[in-house]
C-alpha cells in the first residue's frame, strides 16, 4: 500500500511539468487506454530513415502498447482507490457523511458528478416551471378564507366526564358512557338537536342557498365577513360608561370584619353614602364602611327570632326596613336616631305573613305583596294602608316605575299587570312572550325599558311604551345566557347595564350592555 504512494506522487509531479494542453491531452489518452507513439523531435539526433522506420512500426507498436496501457490505467485506478480509502479512514464519520451528501459516492468519477449536477439543475428548472404554473392557478382560483379563530385545544383528544355534569348526564344512554371523547360528545349533541328539531334544518344543510340573486348573495356574504372580523361603532356612545373593556377588581369582602356562615338574603348600597348593608337568616343586619381595603364595620343590628327575608333602604336612606320569613311584623330602623321600631299590625291589612315589599323611587309609597294575588299600597311616612289590588294567580314580583306613577306586577302564569298608583286600576295587561312562569321584573331608571325574567332563564326586554299600549308586545331583545330561573333583575342608575342573576346556581350572574343604536340591544 505504501509502495504505490511514491509512484503516484512521481507521476503527478511529472505531469505538473507539462504544458496545460499537453497535460489534458495525455490525461484523456490515458483514460481512453491508448498512448501515442513518441515521434522524433528535430535536433534529437534521429535521421530521416529512422523516422520513416519508426513511422512504419508505429501501428504495430500501438497495437502492442494497447494492452499495457489498459493495464496501467487499471493499476492507476486501483492505486487511486486505495489512496482514497486510506484518506477516508483518517476522516471523521461526520465529515464523510457530509461529503457523501454533497458530492455523492467517492467512487463516482467527474463525468458522473457532472451528470448528477445537470440532472439536479433540470429538476430545479422543472420545479420552478411547476411553481409558476401553480402561481398562475392560484391567481385564477378564488382565495380560500381562513378561519377567524382556531382553538388548538379542540384538536386534542380529550375525555369529558359525563357523570358530574347534570346537563351531560341527561344525554347518557347507559352507565358505560360515564366518560366520552369530545368527538363522541359532539355527535351525541348533534343527534339530540336533530331529534328535537325533527331532523336537520334547511339552513344547516351544506348545499343550502338563500333565495337571493348571485350579486345580492355575494354582497351579503362580504358584509357578514366584515361584521364577524372587525368591530366598529355598532353601539352609541355613553357619557358615563367608559369606552372599551370594563375593568373589574376583586376587592376585600364587604363583610370581612363580620363573616357569617348563614345564607345572605340581601345586599344593598346606601343611596347617599359609601355604606353597604348585609343581612341574612342569622337574624342580623350589618352596616360596613366601604373603602376597598379594610371595610370597617359600622354597626350590627340583631333581631331576636327574626330570620331576615329582605332588608332595604328607604329612598332617602334615613330608614332601613326588614321583613322575616314567617312573620307579619315589619321592622323599621331609624338611621339618624339609631332606633328600631317594630310595626306589628297595619290597619286594614289582613295578611298573616309579610315577606316581599318594594319601595317607590320618590320614597312616598311602600308596596307589600300578599297571598292570593293581592298587593297592598301603604304610605311610607305613616305606614298606613292606602289601597289594595288583585291579579289572577299568584304574584311573582312587583316594581314601581321610575316616576312612581305606575306599578308593574308579574304573575306566576307569565302575565304582567300595569297599575295606576293614584286610582289603583289596571291600565294594561300583557303576556310575557314565551314565559310560562314569571319570577322577576325590573324597570330602568330612565323609564325606557322593562325587563321580565322567567323560570326558564330567559329575560325579555321591552320598550316601556309598548308595555303601556299593546297586549302582545314584542321584546326588543331576549337574553338567554342563564339556564335556571332568573330571580334577580336590576338596571344600573344610568340604564347602561342590566344585571341578570339566579340564586339556584353558583356564579349564575351576567351583565348585559343596554346601549342602543336605534332599537336593537347590543
Amino acid at each position: 500500500m505504501r509502495s504505490g504512494a511514491p509512484r503516484e506522487r512521481l507521476r503527478f509531479s511529472s505531469a505538473l511539468g507539462m504544458p496545460p494542453e499537453r497535460r489534458s491531452r495525455t490525461k484523456a489518452e490515458r483514460r481512453a487506454g491508448t498512448m501515442p507513439v513518441r515521434q522524433a523531435r528535430p535536433g534529437s539526433g534521429g535521421t530521416p530513415r529512422e523516422a520513416a522506420r519508426s513511422s512504419q512500426r508505429a501501428p504495430q507498436a500501438g497495437q502492442r502498447a494497447a494492452p499495457s496501457a489498459v493495464t496501467a490505467a487499471a493499476e492507476e485506478s486501483r492505486l487511486r482507490q486505495r489512496n482514497r480509502l486510506v484518506l477516508e479512514d483518517d476522516k471523521p464519520a461526520a465529515e464523510r457523511c457530509l461529503e457523501q451528501l454533497v458530492f455523492g459516492d467517492v467512487e463516482d468519477d467527474e463525468d458522473a458528478l457532472l451528470r448528477r449536477l445537470r440532472s439536479s439543475r433540470g429538476q430545479l428548472q422543472r420545479s420552478s416551471d411547476d411553481s409558476e404554473v401553480e402561481d398562475e392557478a392560484k391567481d385564477i382560483l378564488p382565495p380560500q378564507k381562513k378561519p377567524v379563530w382556531v382553538d388548538e385545544d379542540d384538536e386534542d383528544e380529550e375525555i369529558v366526564d359525563m357523570v358530574n355534569n347534570r346537563f351531560r348526564k341527561d344525554i347518557m344512554k347507559n352507565a358505560s358512557e360515564s366518560k366520552l371523547s369530545k368527538d363522541k360528545l359532539q355527535k351525541r349533541l348533534k343527534e339530540k338537536f336533530q331529534h328535537a328539531m325533527g331532523g336537520v334544518p334547511d339552513w344547516a344543510e351544506p348545499g343550502h342557498k338563500r333565495r337571493k340573486s348571485s350579486d345580492d348573495e355575494s354582497e351579503s356574504e362580504e358584509d357578514e365577513d366584515d361584521l364577524l372580523q372587525r368591530t366598529g361603532n355598532f353601539i352609541s356612545t355613553s357619557t358615563s360608561l367608559p369606552r372599551g373593556i370594563l375593568k373589574m377588581k376583586n376587592c376585600r369582602p364587604a363583610n370581612a370584619e363580620r363573616p357569617t356562615t348563614a345564607r345572605i338574603s340581601s345586599v344593598q348600597f346606601h343611596p347617599g353614602a359609601q355604606v353597604v348593608m348585609v343581612s341574612g337568616v342569622d337574624n342580623a343586619i350589618s352596616l360596613f364602611q366601604v373603602d376597598g381595603k379594610t371595610n370597617p364595620k359600622i354597626q350590627s343590628i340583631y333581631l331576636e327570632k327574626f330570620p331576615i327575608f329582605k332588608a332595604c333602604f328607604s329612598a332617602n336612606g334615613e330608614e332601613l326596613l326588614a321583613t322575616s320569613v314567617q312573620s307579619k311584623v315589619l321592622y323599621v330602623y331609624d338611621m339618624l336616631a339609631g332606633k328600631l321600631v317594630p310595626v306589628h299590625q297595619v290597619r286594614g291589612l289582613k295578611e298573616k305573613i309579610v315577606k316581599r315589599f318594594e319601595v317607590s323611587q320618590d320614597g312616598s309609597f311602600l308596596l307589600i305583596s300578599g297571598i292570593a294575588g293581592f298587593s297592598h299600597l301603604l304610605s311610607m311616612k305613616t305606614k298606613e294602608l292606602i289601597g289594595s289590588m288583585k291579579i289572577n294567580g299568584r304574584i311573582a314580583a312587583s316594581t314601581f316605575s321610575s316616576d312612581s306613577k305606575r306599578i308593574y306586577t308579574s304573575s306566576e302564569n307569565g302575565e304582567v299587570y300595569v297599575w295606576d298608583v293614584n286610582s289603583r286600576k289596571c291600565i294594561n295587561r300583557f303576556l310575557d312572550e314565551g314565559s310560562l312562569c314569571g319570577l322577576s321584573i325590573a324597570v330602568s331608571k330612565n323609564g325606557q325599558y322593562v325587563a321580565c325574567g322567567s323560570k326558564s332563564g330567559v329575560v325579555n326586554i321591552y320598550s316601556q311604551d309598548s308595555c303601556l299600549q299593546q297586549t302582545n308586545p314584542k321584546p326588543i331583545k331576549a337574553i338567554m345566557n342563564l339556564v335556571t330561573g332568573v330571580t334577580s333583575l336590576t338596571f344600573n342608575p344610568t340604564t347602561e347595564i342590566l344585571a341578570v342573576a339566579s340564586r339556584k346556581m353558583k356564579e349564575a350572574i351576567r351583565l348585559v350592555i343596554t346601549l342602543f343604536t336605534p332599537s336593537p340591544l347590543s
